[in-house]
């Protein structure tokens, strides 16, 4: 049974986190899908719980009852609206449930939980594979019902189906565990009562790798992938990693190497008599077309490359004008947005999670100075420009500010691709920038009927005895970084842990003194994991509940639970947060209209920034 899509694009099931206890589709739902349709052939909304049980967030859409079908149905009608079909994501978390969630429970293959922590699950008997297989036929069949056009079953991502066929996990000794036949038994016997179930095209998830010892591993998957076509599947959709174990994989962050899951995908596409989707940190043209012409990939799926830029296909086909904003693979405002409850965000776009609210043609076309070129700046300059204002930016350095130094740690190099979004757009938009720092005389020259006071944040310091030199992050240009030094970093937050990060790589010996009691604070959940194993790999000391006291020569004295004096420190880093900067508000008060923006008005995050400066202007 073929899939019929009208193109090869997919956009990839991705949680958005939008709805309530109720599991219900939102309004807010819809319209998310609807600015992302227009241009796929196929549209994967959020996975859907099979039951109120099994959910992976408080806020996920559900489909575990008649009563979602009016709801879905609504979805599914307004994406067909704009020419893509729909397809159901169905999956049972097995094992991880979220246990932060009332009522949820907990069955796997095992009774082992997720290495990254969670409940004990308990190992499933028949009559719970019964259950399971009665859950995902009744959701298969609201989903026909709903107006889904196809269903996809998650095999993959260290989920339930992916427990049982997991050396890794599955322990069992009976017809279900130990043979590669025993292993896939149970979920085959899932897809085929979904088979049975409902007449439409399925297609099957799968890790291709789990990226463990003893996981799934693409020989397994290729052999396994040859029985699913045999069983009817229409395409497989292979990406990598487990939740439980590896969730950089999974969630393909920026710290693993892009491209390794679509060598997965031609691995098994040549092998396999099936369309294969290729998935995975697909975020620019340039991935597009080496997909097409040296994979040659039958489907495509897009996940968050499509929240930063939802016309990402209409621009890549031409079919809309533009440059497509990048995806930048951090996972701050995606994962991060979902995991706090704030429902899905995006670092680099901020209308992501208010589409509803439309950006509209300013009333009347004013003129508007942007002093400070960061992230808010830019952004607010940009989008003032777009509603027909007129815009001038100074800038007394360069443009992108402090953000500059964000891509210069290890593995981030890809935040640098909004930076040269930001920049390219300036130019072709003819927004004028003045390299030089804004002076009062400058904004009340009368040429201006506003001023944005995007003017950042610089760092704060202790007041330590002794402390005279020091460096703040600019030790992250390869010019100032030292190597084979010992080098004290004052502040364990994610400034500090970053720089100490780079350092380390310099064979520096490195000392981390935090006040606080945890390491990294703020920094996003899965680089912060990453970057303390790896610190702790290279034997870093990392002193919590700890302050600087004295600094003398090359001698640094701690106050924590006992004093200590840190001997032989080369350098000192002081990375002890930020405070805003803000020199031109009581000059300009009250002589013109001002509005400050970004870390000038309270110090946040990139996304912060980002949204401040898109909302100012939006306003304005």
């Amino acid at each position: 049974m073929k899939l019929n899509l009208r193109n090869q694009f997919i956009s990839a099931p991705v949680k958005l986190g939008y709805s309530d206890a109720s599991g219900e589709v939102k309004e807010k739902h819809i319209i998310f899908y609807r600015e992302r349709s227009q241009f796929l052939g196929a549209v994967i909304p959020e996975p859907l719980y099979l039951d109120k049980g099994l959910r992976e967030i408080p806020t996920q859409i559900g489909i575990d009852s008649d009563e979602k079908i009016p709801g879905l149905k609504q979805l599914t009608n307004e994406i067909h609206r704009l020419g893509s079909k729909v397809i159901a994501h169905l999956n049972h978390p097995g094992r991880m449930a979220n246990p932060k969630i009332p009522g949820n429970y907990f069955l796997s293959s095992t009774a082992k939980p997720c290495e990254n922590g969670g409940a004990v699950p308990l190992p499933m008997t028949e009559a719970d594979m019964n259950e399971v297989k009665r859950l995902f036929t009744e959701a298969a069949r609201r989903a026909v019902e709903a107006g889904f056009d196809i269903i996809e079953l998650q095999f993959g991502h260290g989920y339930l189906l992916a427990q049982f066929i997991s050396t890794a996990v599955n322990d069992r000794s009976d017809e279900y565990g130990g043979s590669f036949e025993n292993r896939i038994r149970f979920p085959l016997e899932v897809l085929q009562a979904v088979r049975r179930a409902v007449d439409v095209p399925i297609i099957a998830r799968i890790s291709g790798d789990e990226m463990i010892p003893n996981g799934i591993k693409i020989q397994e998957m290729i052999a396994f992938a040859r029985i699913l076509q045999e069983n009817g599947v229409s395409a497989i959709h292979v990406s990598a990693g487990t939740v439980c174990s590896t969730p950089p994989w999974f969630f393909q962050h920026m710290f693993v190497p892009k491209g390794k899951t679509w060598e997965l995908a031609a691995l098994l596409k040549k092998e396999i008599d099936l369309p294969v989707i290729f998935v995975g940190r697909i975020n620019s043209p340039a991935d597009i077309d080496k997909l097409k012409n040296e994979y040659h990939a039958d489907y495509i799926a897009l996940g968050r490359a499509l929240i930063a830029d939802p016309d990402f296909v209409g621009k890549y086909l031409k079919t809309v004008p533009g440059t497509i904003r990048p995806c930048l693979a951090c996972s701050e405002g995606c994962l991060g947005g979902v995991k706090s409850g704030q429902g899905l965000h995006c670092v680099v776009n901020p209308t992501v999670g208010q589409e509803e609210e439309y950006l509209l043609a300013a009333e009347e076309n004013k003129s508007f100075a942007v002093v400070g070129g960061g992230l808010a700046g830019m952004e607010a300059a940009l989008t003032l420009k777009e509603r027909g204002h007129e815009v001038v930016i100074f800038e007394k350095e360069r443009l992108g500010g402090q953000f500059n130094l964000a891509y210069l740690p290890p593995h981030k190099e890809s935040l640098k691709e909004i930076l040269d979004y930001f920049e390219y757009e300036i130019k072709s938009r003819k927004i004028k920038v003045v390299y030089r720092e804004a002076q009062p005389e400058d904004l009340l020259s009368g040429e201006f009927d506003g001023v944005l006071l995007a003017t950042g944040a610089i760092p704060a310091v202790p007041p330590i005895q002794g402390l005279k030199e020091f460096y703040w992050a600019e030790f992250l240009l390869d010019e100032n970084l030292p190597e084979y030094k010992k080098v004290l970093v004052i502040g364990g937050g994610l400034i500090g842990v970053e720089i100490a990060s780079k350092l380390v790589d310099k064979n520096n010996e490195v000392i981390i003194v935090e006040m606080l009691d945890e390491m990294a604070r703020g920094m996003e959940m899965i680089e912060k994991a990453l970057t303390l194993k790896k610190l702790r790999m290279k034997e870093v000391p990392m002193y919590t509940n700890y302050t600087v006291t004295e600094v003398s020569g090359d001698l640094v004295k701690i106050s924590g639970d006992k004093e200590i004096t840190l001997s032989g420190i080369d350098k000192i880093v002081v990375a002890t947060g930020m405070e805003s900067y803000n020199p031109l508000e009581e000059k300009l008060a009250g002589k013109i209209p001002l509005y400050v923006i970004g870390d000038a008005k309270k110090v946040g995050k990139a996304q912060d920034a980002i949204r401040d400066g898109y909302a100012t202007a939006k306003s304005l």
